[in-house]
């Protein structure tokens, strides 16, 4: 019978790969045991990597969260243009829009991202790399809205209508941390939703 000789999975690829794990590790610890609780050695033991790997990629700590607040950035922005890609036409498509909103601000990548919020008020070299990506996160969240809902900004109030969305669902998502009400947060997404068509027909 021949033998086959295994195939050696090249370098790149592999520190590739462990550098996902680590990413994901990462955000699994901040999730469940917040920042404060996150250390490199728990994140290096959950992604299966030894420690000096894991020195290999990330030094210290900071390196190894702000690496996954990019990652955050990307997976977050890859979540909501996937849920919106699946939205409802017609009378309902506001409501769905609330819901995937809602959906992502009480999610487990919001919540991890909320640690570092947190965290980065008081640590600088965290808040410098924090900041400008929630702010890129931000910017496209607000596009995807406008878009879903056809929103016309040139129109006065538009745009702070659109803000004001986002705000109440990262609202109600952080109140999700404390107590999980989701019948109370359907019906405010309810009145939301007839707000919005209401106010969004006049400009049409």
């Amino acid at each position: 019978m021949p033998t086959t000789t295994p195939q050696r999975v090249p370098q790149e690829e592999r520190s590739r790969a462990m550098r996902a794990r680590l990413l994901e590790a990462t955000v699994e610890c901040l999730v469940e045991r917040g920042f404060a609780g996150t250390s490199t050695t728990l994140v290096s033991e959950r992604a299966g990597v030894s420690r000096g790997a894991q020195l290999h990629h990330f030094p210290t700590k900071n390196d190894l969260v702000v690496a996954a607040v990019e990652h955050l950035t990307v997976v977050r922005g890859a979540e909501l243009a996937a849920a919106a890609s699946r939205l409802p036409t017609g009378v309902r498509r506001t409501r769905a829009v609330l819901q995937v909103l809602g959906d992502h601000f009480a999610s487990p990548v919001f919540f991890a991202a909320l640690e570092l919020w947190v965290a980065a008020r008081t640590d600088e070299a965290l808040l410098a790399a924090v900041a400008p990506l929630e702010q890129r996160v931000g910017r496209e969240a607000h596009r995807l809205v406008v878009e879903a809902l056809g929103a016309d900004e040139s129109q006065p109030g538009v745009r702070e209508l659109v803000q004001a969305t986002l705000d109440l669902v990262r609202g109600l998502g952080l109140a999700t941390t404390i107590s999980d009400d989701a019948r109370r947060r359907g019906r405010i997404l309810d009145e939301w939703a007839a707000v919005l068509d209401a106010r969004l027909e006049e400009h049409r």
